[in-house]
């Protein structure tokens, strides 16, 4: 019996365990199937000190100074720029496209003259999707548009998602745009930087509390018919919680292959991607994440699909369809008071900062409302 159940130990379960137990001192049950808490953003130390996410990389970064300063109480952080290099040609360049790629990739005379054309059209310092530039008319900017999209976007998405660009929702795409200026930040946002001792740490120092309790392998449909509870928060699969009834709504997976090596160094960049060569999608080496001084080095090859960990939606036509019918039936639910959040039970490719912030959000919602009871 508890006041809280809370379904998944993943950065949005955490987030709102925490801020009922901590602010509304109330008692929380967390059911995690996983051995671990912290979800795909867990990790590691491994036997040579390094701190290995071993769900693939995760850099935390937001531009919602609330997120940043609630995460804060927990962890103080190493203030990490995050820049990827991709792997084309057999010369390696910056990721998203820039014009330093340009450089990289293509002979100076050429890459300046798309580089002056490509300001005169959008302008310095702009971020346009690899689709919005295929629709120019200018035949020197559609040779770069076609170079772009053959050589970084398609193969690295057909290999990603096991689907075409034009096939996946625009925001997706989107996420990783041509920018026109040199700088090589993977993101822009005002607040980035990685939990100095580790998401794990931070995650327990969050759910260090007295009113927590945490039941880790545990499958919720094992035990649903026996818990008691004043409100439920759910964050796990939406179409499982129902049973698929409307059916199965699709994830990409991901299998991370982790290698320790006897090497210092492994690659130029923390994280490299290949989008046309190999069968994985990306090297990690998470070494350089933090600064880690040491004669060895530990790399996570990311294969996509398979039978890998549920990473993203696939935000398609046909799964958006299925997840409204669903989610009509979740806000029913909020009637008996059960509440779905998180990238899993939205159905939605949410960054961390965006989960953190949907929980805060309905913890907001649920302090206002008078949920608790003495348990149903």
């Amino acid at each position: 019996m508890a006041d809280c159940i809370v379904v998944g130990a993943g950065i949005s379960g955490i987030v709102i365990a925490e801020r009922i137990a901590n602010v509304l001192k109330r008692k929380v049950l967390i059911i995690e199937k996983r051995n671990h808490i912290g979800g795909n953003c867990y990790n590691f130390e491994d036997e040579n000190g390094i701190l290995v996410h071993k769900y693939g990389p995760h850099i935390f970064h937001t531009d919602c100074k609330e997120v940043w300063e609630y995460l804060s109480q927990f962890t103080d952080w190493i203030y990490y720029q995050h820049k990827v290099l991709g792997f084309v040609d057999g010369k390696y360049g910056p990721i998203p496209f820039n014009l330093n790629t340009l450089y990289e990739l293509l002979p100076p005379v050429l890459a300046s003259r798309l580089e002056e054309k490509l300001i005169n059209a959008f302008g310095y310092n702009t971020r346009v999707s690899i689709l919005s530039l295929k629709n120019v008319e200018d035949k020197d900017l559609k040779f770069l548009a076609d170079f772009i999209y053959n050589k970084i976007f398609l193969h690295y998405t057909e290999k990603q998602w096991g689907l075409a660009p034009e096939e996946i929702d625009p925001s997706v795409v989107a996420r990783v745009p041509v920018v026109i200026s040199r700088d090589d930040r993977y993101f822009r946002d005002k607040y980035q930087g990685i939990p100095s001792e580790g998401y794990t740490k931070m995650f327990e120092r969050m759910l260090n509390n007295k009113n927590i309790e945490i039941w880790l392998n545990t499958d919720f449909r094992t035990v649903k018919n026996k818990l008691h509870y004043d409100i439920m928060c759910y964050t796990g699969p939406i179409d499982e919680f129902f049973d698929y009834k409307f059916g199965k709504l699709d994830y990409r997976c991901v299998r991370v292959e982790l290698k320790n090596l006897d090497v210092e160094s492994f690659q130029p960049a923390a994280v490299v991607n290949y989008p046309n060569e190999y069968d994985f999608t990306r090297i990690t080496e998470f070494k350089k994440f933090t600064l880690k001084q040491c004669a060895k080095t530990t790399i996570g090859v990311e294969y996509p699909g398979g039978d890998g960990f549920m990473a993203w939606p696939v935000l398609n036509e046909k799964n958006q369809e299925i997840f409204q019918k669903y989610w009509e039936e979740a806000k029913e639910l909020e009637n008996e008071k059960v509440y779905f959040v998180g990238r899993l039970a939205e159905y939605k490719y949410y960054d961390m900062d965006d989960a953190v912030k949907r929980s805060l959000d309905l913890f907001k919602r649920l302090s206002r409302r008078s949920d608790f009871g003495k348990g149903s």
